[in-house]
């Protein structure tokens, strides 16, 4: 029998991993994940104050017991909006905060595995780490299944066909400028839904897309729900909730 922990290489002291824990389903982690996740000295976590985290929820099952982790907690998340001043220098000080506290593990000679929803480059938290610490320690970062791809998998709608162009969107856009991206271009995945999704809605109904996009909630995740988003919520979903508008390129 194969040692998938020597496929996938070993945790190096003193260097900090951007673990991509992928879109929820924790069967979804790559090999030097899963290896990575289980042999760091130290698992370290974002959270939202009072939940446990959805990443560290995401590797549960690969945690065992008496696991040195630290806790990452946010002072704030949609309480405010994220134009609000006070939002980002209440944020700009956590990631500095966040950066010290890793620091310190670092300079210990520990291995320290961060863990990152989807994959870490990919409108994550550790992006921020990564840009404070990236010339100051090892890193490695450990790519993950986004939770887009995760959720049209989930979908069971291929994405693109051809030469269709994908767009990737915000739903905090302005409603103008969302709907003339979506407009210009075959494919759309709209994330950060969550308390934009009346306008998202109005967007893409305005776009001529209605009949096209699919609403994803928690996808691959426990409780999730895919059903097309003409019959979705009308206002207000999760923040692990997604809008994807298919492409309907060439086909052979």
């Amino acid at each position: 029998m194969m040692d998938l922990d020597a496929i996938a290489g070993t945790a190096r002291g003193g260097t900090l991993y951007g673990i991509g824990v992928g879109p929820g389903d924790v069967s979804y982690l790559t090999l030097r994940a899963a290896a990575l996740v289980r042999q760091v000295d130290v698992i370290a976590f974002f959270a939202k104050r009072g939940l446990q985290g959805n990443a560290r929820g995401i590797v549960d099952p690969l945690m065992g017991p008496h696991r040195e982790e630290l806790r990452l907690e946010y002072p704030v998340t949609n309480e405010i909006p994220p134009e609000d001043p006070s939002y980002r220098q209440q944020i700009s000080r956590f990631y500095e905060e966040s950066a010290e506290a890793l620091s310190l593990l670092l300079r210990q000679g520990k291995s320290v595995g961060l863990l990152a929803e989807g994959d870490p480059f990919f409108y994550g938290s550790f992006m921020h780490i990564w840009r404070r610490l990236d010339k100051v320690f090892p890193i490695e970062v450990v790519p993950g299944v986004t939770g887009m791809s995760g959720c049209w998998t989930r979908a069971n709608a291929p994405i693109t066909w051809g030469d269709d162009i994908l767009s990737v969107l915000p739903g905090t856009m302005g409603e103008a400028q969302l709907t003339r991206r979506l407009a210009d271009t075959d494919a759309a995945v709209i994330m950060k839904v969550g308390n934009n999704l009346a306008k998202v809605r109005r967007a893409v109904t305005a776009a001529g897309l209605l009949s096209r996009a699919i609403y994803v909630e928690r996808g691959s995740m426990k409780g999730e729900r895919i059903m097309p988003l003409s019959e979705g919520p009308e206002a207000g979903s999760p923040y692990f909730s997604m809008v994807l508008i298919p492409g309907q390129g060439r086909r052979l």
